[in-house]
């Protein structure tokens, strides 16, 4: 299999709705581009960042929603809100070549750690981080209150 090269861009307020089809995977609620563009929007106020990575035909096969955060218990990290792969593109090391290029971007700010969730079905997700570099350091609890 011959190597695939990886283009790795962010993405900005006029390009946002590119990501939408691959983070659309990991998010089948976002009813369409306008809203999801419209999300971003909104996140961003916060701090939120997308990269992608594009196939040799120029297409967005994989994208990486993170921020750049602080807590007490990690200090000041990137956290990663979003990654994934479209289906017809996964195994090509899109995913990875998005960790590497998050994992420069933190060490370009001066930061030591990048963090992640990652829903307990998603085993393909879960080897890719762990070849990666990553730990399981705890696990993430969820309680659903209801609507207020």
């Amino acid at each position: 299999m011959a190597a695939v090269s990886h283009h790795i861009v962010e993405l900005d307020e006029n390009t946002t709705e590119l990501a939408y089809p691959a983070l659309k995977e990991l998010r089948p609620h976002l009813a369409g581009p306008a809203e999801f563009a419209e999300q971003v929007r909104l996140q961003r106020t916060e701090g939120y960042r997308l990269a992608v990575a594009h196939d040799a035909d120029g297409t967005v096969v994989s994208a990486a929603g993170f921020r750049l955060v602080t807590s007490l218990a990690w200090g000041q990290h990137i956290y990663i809100d979003d990654l994934c792969t479209l289906p017809a593109a996964r195994g090509q090391g899109h995913a990875s070549a998005l960790l590497e290029w998050v994992d420069a971007e933190a060490l370009r700010l001066g930061l030591t750690e990048v963090h992640l969730d990652s829903g307990t079905h998603r085993h393909a997700a879960h080897r890719r981080y762990l070849s990666s570099g990553y730990v399981i350091p705890a696990f993430h609890f969820r309680k659903e209150l209801g609507a207020p």
